[in-house]
């Protein structure tokens, strides 16, 4: 039952992506960012339906009161492709940063192109961090926030990875806050796996984190030790098994 019910998601998923990604560029990629933003929002808000249609998935939110009025630099928690839909939803507007090759995947990145993504070329670090920080600056001072997912690619549950300092980086030369974010996506919708496993997502919220005269290194550490004790309590407080 569990492989019919993602064979039956993910048939709803790469024709509702299509469709997006191709109507979206066709018809909105002319228009504002506010109005083609809301067109392929819908795009997000019909994975998220279809998902708990389909494989039975929903989610609860902690800490939605933490979520400032102001732009900020979102750090969040990478397992998942669930989290990579939800956060552009629930922070909208979101520019998030991404892997250059995204972009070129038929439908897909289509869609994303319009949302004002910050991509990034993953073979030239050192120009790609200075675009980073130079595009982050931009998309805050636009009024839109930037969600960065600092361990780069999505993880195994489990892992202990290093978290980048980029994110910081852009937050701290904007004398923005950083938002954490932490969820246990991974135990419903694990990485590089197809199949998916009913049950809630808990997503939490951490207070903001003050960047002013605070180092990158020291903001960064700060958010990966909230999100990783957060990760490990969710995941721990609902009983879900990691899929490996």
């Amino acid at each position: 039952m569990l492989v019919f019910r993602s064979a039956i998601f993910y048939i709803g998923y790469f024709i509702a992506t299509a469709f997006f990604g191709f109507t979206g560029l066709l018809l909105f990629s002319w228009l504002p960012y506010r109005i083609r933003a809301s067109y392929l929002l819908l795009w997000n808000r019909f994975t998220l339906a279809w998902l708990r249609l389909t494989c039975g998935i929903s989610y609860r939110v902690i800490g939605e009161d933490n979520i400032p009025n102001t732009p900020t630099v979102v750090l969040s928690k990478h397992e998942s492709q669930w989290e990579t839909y939800y956060l552009q939803l629930a922070l909208h507007p979101i520019a998030t940063i991404l892997k250059q090759e995204l972009l070129d995947m038929p439908g897909f990145g289509w869609g994303l192109r319009l949302m004002k993504p910050i991509p990034i070329d993953r073979g030239s670090p050192r120009n790609a961090i200075k675009k980073m920080v130079r595009l982050g600056q931009e998309r805050l001072e636009e009024g839109m926030s930037v969600l960065v997912f600092p361990e780069g690619t999505r993880t195994t549950p489990g892992e202990q990875p290093r978290y980048a300092k980029g994110g910081a980086n852009i937050a701290i030369k904007a004398g923005v806050p950083v938002l954490p974010v932490a969820h246990d996506a991974a135990s419903f919708w694990p990485p590089h796996q197809w199949i998916k496993y009913p049950g809630t997502i808990s997503v939490s919220f951490g207070e903001i984190i003050e960047t002013r005269d605070r180092t990158a290194s020291d903001v960064t550490d700060e958010a990966r030790n909230w999100i990783e004790g957060e990760v490990a309590s969710l995941r721990h407080g609902n009983g879900a098994a990691d899929r490996r």
